[in-house]
């Protein structure tokens, strides 16, 4: 693969990853703090769902590395492998609005995400992508090692990429919606 068509798929997903949070109102997460959803409703099953996503997210970064760090694929074949675990990571993250809805049929209340909620799908998000990175300079040839500082300056431009998106959810006025 290219190395600027890696870099601007990096900048676009990166972009699009950073806003996703606050622009949308449902879960793309099951996190066990958060409010009345899922498919259990409280205690240790909670817990054991939250963990069950987050080993299936995990594994799921895993073969990504693995899938995509291999190299030697034409640029073609690398997009559709892209492509592929994208849409992967999208059926995924699916599943908590799945679970929510589920909850609220069964008599349940509509899930609010808080801002602790929110920060959680950055870092997430953040971390996929930069599996997706690390995937990509494997694949196009050697993988340097980072220190905290770099990974601390990714982590500032991730947060600063996904600033329209806070302001769009915390610092614009909404107006309330009429039902009529």
């Amino acid at each position: 693969m290219d190395q600027t068509l890696a870099i601007v798929i990096l900048v676009a997903l990166s972009l699009l990853t950073a806003n996703l949070p606050f622009v949308l109102e449902r879960p793309l997460l099951v996190l066990p703090w958060a409010s009345p959803g899922g498919r259990f409703s409280s205690g240790a099953g909670r817990w054991f769902e939250s963990f069950a996503f987050f080993a299936v997210l995990a594994a799921l970064a895993t073969g990504t590395l693995w899938w995509i760090g291999q190299g030697l694929v034409s640029p073609a074949g690398m997009l559709v492998r892209v492509t592929v675990m994208v849409v992967l990571v999208v059926v995924l993250l699916l599943y908590p609005q799945m679970a929510a809805r589920d909850s609220a049929e069964r008599g349940g209340r509509h899930q609010v995400k808080t801002f602790l909620d929110r920060f959680v799908e950055v870092l997430v998000f953040y971390a996929l992508v930069g599996v997706l990175a690390f995937a990509f300079e494997a694949s196009m040839g050697n993988v340097f090692t980072q220190g905290w500082e770099f990974y601390a300056i990714t982590l500032s431009l991730f947060l600063v990429m996904g600033y329209p998106g806070y302001v769009y959810r915390y610092l614009m006025r909404h107006r309330p919606v009429r039902t009529s």
